[in-house]
């Protein structure tokens, strides 16, 4: 049995040696496209004007009423809406941008908190000789590293183990994980390596050590996802989008088309959330990018489109800290039901997931019971027996709804699109569905690349590779050093805050409520557990706490 799975995974990986040498040989279209935007990263700078001071929401809204007509309009406020408003102002596209919610408040604030090119996305690539799928993983790799540069602040790179059981399994991971690092190419984070049973359980010591043969590490990034999020679209603020969060689009305008006859999309009518109040906001393009609500936005402009959303539940769970080391994740790369589960430490806790269950669509979808039981059986399935694994232990869970699509242009309208898809309907609405969190400002410059074409507007190529995040500038590793000399903060709370706001860290440690101690000066904590601090803020002759 053991030489049967060995001849297996050994012609696995040949396999994978072949698909990753012919993806070599046939990326001259893709190795264009790179060139073409690291030459825009080198020499055709964002020349724009940035504004230091943010405009209030009021001002935004006065914008979004105020402006005749915006070249686009993307109605979404999660990463790739904010992507795609983002990559719009920087081609000097008048745009605006409209959220029912607040920014990153759906799915993109409930991910993993992975920056990763997808090792099981290359297996299966590997496996079925799938070549649109090694397409995606050298994508997200690129991707992935762009996003470290330009989000420092709020980016880090994490190992992340593979424990190993059975020795057959040593030489077809290591490969898969090796033909990861010769993927990403120069792009690599770090090499990935080896590890004894011995050095895995000094690294991990809560693993289960039964049985276990090693352990190969490898590299990918983690972020801050919520703070990210907000990041690209407060950049795109500075660059002089019009964005607005709490406002709903009611209904899509239209007009017809003197040249073609028939009715096109020309804006939408909006709704201040807040105030009730409804406005109009013209654009010669809009833009969906819902998420799983793409759906609906779609049926706005036509009750005849299908739906193309095939939404999935991704789960995750919070347990203590101790369940996990502070700087080393786990990867299950085969659950009991062929799922994989990450174990990751994030803030002093430990995050586990995901799972991928089909659901329905609502704004605030609800962690199943069932779902945490399953990420608890496989997390108990790799600890050690020491470690109790309870379900008390859950301090949080949240879910997150995985906007699967169908692509509308295919024929097959029942395959399931493994990337996004980029849809542009009859009326001239712009649709950007499905993809992944790490491959979001891809998917806004394909986007826009759509929109520029079938709107006819007047722009140049994309100028979002390496342009820099909210945050990023004048941030070091070191400034919170700073923040805790020149301030008085304790040190917790200082990398708390140069870790959310980057350079403009100082600016909100102004902010800061003074102690009244000794020490810390400045800086009093809302709970004595975590580094989150209050600022007052005047309102009404009165001081309300502010969490920073």
């Amino acid at each position: 049995m053991a030489i049967r799975k060995a001849v297996k995974g050994t012609a696995a990986v040949a396999s994978g040696g072949l698909v990753a040498f012919y993806g070599l040989t046939q990326l001259t279209e893709y190795r264009k496209r790179q060139a073409r935007l690291s030459r825009v990263e080198a020499v055709e700078q964002v020349n724009m004007a940035f504004q230091d001071e943010l405009p209030s929401r009021q001002a935004q809204l006065t914008a979004l009423r105020a402006t005749q007509e915006f070249d686009v309009l993307v109605v979404g406020g999660g990463a790739t809406g904010s992507g795609c408003a983002l990559d719009a102002v920087t081609r000097d596209l008048k745009t605006a941008l409209v959220e029912r919610d607040d920014f990153s408040s759906g799915t993109s604030s409930r991910s993993t908190k992975l920056i990763h090119g997808g090792v099981r996305y290359l297996q299966k690539a590997i496996v079925k000789l799938d070549y649109e799928q090694y397409m995606m993983v050298k994508e997200a790799l690129h991707e992935r590293s762009n996003l470290l540069n330009i989000a420092p602040h709020l980016t880090a790179l994490l190992p992340i183990m593979l424990p190993i059981y059975k020795w057959w399994q040593l030489p077809y991971y290591w490969a898969g994980i090796k033909i990861y690092d010769l993927v990403a190419g120069a792009q690599c984070l770090k090499s990935s390596y080896i590890l004894t049973k011995t050095k895995a359980l000094e690294l991990f010591p809560m693993l289960k050590r039964d049985k276990l043969v090693g352990a190969i590490v490898y590299y990918d990034g983690q972020h801050n996802d919520a703070r990210m999020n907000l990041a690209i679209a407060l950049t795109a603020a500075r660059y002089g989008a019009a964005i607005a969060n709490y406002t709903e689009v009611v209904h899509l305008l239209k007009r017809v088309d003197p040249q073609m006859g028939k009715e096109r999309v020309c804006g939408a009518r909006c709704r201040d959330v807040i105030t009730g109040q409804e406005f109009d906001v013209r654009a010669k393009c809009v833009i969906n990018a819902t998420g799983p609500f793409t759906d609906a936005l779609r049926k706005m402009d036509d009750q005849k489109n299908p739906n193309i959303c095939q939404p999935s539940a991704g789960v995750h769970i919070v347990i203590p800290g101790y369940y996990s080391p502070d700087n080393m994740g786990l990867l299950d790369p085969a659950t009991s039901d062929g799922r994989v589960i990450f174990f990751l430490p994030w803030e002093k806790m430990t995050i586990a997931g995901t799972t991928d269950t089909p659901t329905e669509i609502t704004p605030h979808p609800i962690p199943m019971e069932e779902d945490i039981n399953f990420i608890l059986t496989e997390v108990r399935n790799y600890l050690s027996p020491d470690v109790e694994v309870r379900r008390g232990d859950v301090l949080a869970a949240w879910s997150g709804i995985r906007p699967l699509v169908t692509n509308p242009n295919s024929k097959d309208t029942q395959s399931i699109c493994r990337n996004h898809i980029v849809h542009i309907s009859d009326s001239g609405l712009v649709t950007i569905a499905g993809g992944k969190w790490t491959t979001y400002r891809s998917m806004a410059e394909d986007t826009l690349d759509a929109a520029v074409k079938a709107h006819n507007l007047s722009a140049g190529p994309s100028k979002t590779v390496g342009l820099m995040l909210e945050g990023a500038k004048d941030w070091t590793p070191t400034m919170y050093i700073r923040l805790v000399q020149d301030y008085g903060l304790e040190v917790e709370v200082a990398q708390h805050l140069a870790s959310s706001y980057g350079g403009r860290a100082y600016e909100v440690a102004k902010m800061a409520h003074v102690t009244g101690k000794r020490w810390p000066i400045v800086g009093k904590r809302l709970v004595s557990e975590f580094p989150y601090i209050e600022k007052l803020l005047a309102k009404n002759n009165t001081k309300v706490p502010f969490v920073l």
